[in-house]
């Protein structure tokens, strides 16, 4: 296995995050869902005020709005995790995005990086579908 090049960066989905607690809710299995999906729903609501703004005003925007809300939201998932039991649904969701941290927040430190990898997706589906015929 070859090694990715030193200048590649990870940078976290913040729709995959989303995904897991979006399953919860949809299952009616954890409270703690809903609040979560409304910080990441806050964050995607920064990030639509701000795709048609420059880099650094886009990064102004979210040091400003979004960096708080983070902030807060790991906080809370860090608290709420400790008080579940492990190998649960909602212990699941919580561990996926905690143990991610660092990747999805790091959209945070540069105005050009996107909230979420939706656009790659879309890209390389087509091609991905057409391995499996």
């Amino acid at each position: 296995m070859t090694h990715p090049p030193a200048d590649i960066t990870e940078v976290g989905c913040w729709s995959h995050a989303r995904r897991k607690f979006h399953e919860l809710l949809e299952r009616n299995e954890s409270a703690i869902a809903e609040r979560a999906l409304a910080c990441v729903g806050t964050l995607y609501e920064s990030e639509r005020r701000g795709s048609e703004l420059p880099a650094a005003e886009c990064q102004r925007l979210r040091d400003t709005e979004a960096r708080p809300v983070v902030e807060k939201l790991r906080d809370w998932l860090t608290g709420q995790r400790s008080q579940l039991t492990n190998g649960t649904r909602t212990a699941k969701a919580i561990d996926y995005s905690l143990k991610r941290w660092a990747a999805l927040v790091r959209y945070l430190g540069d105005g050009q990086l996107p909230i979420n990898n939706n656009w790659v997706e879309n890209q390389i589906r087509p091609w991905a579908l057409g391995l499996s015929n």
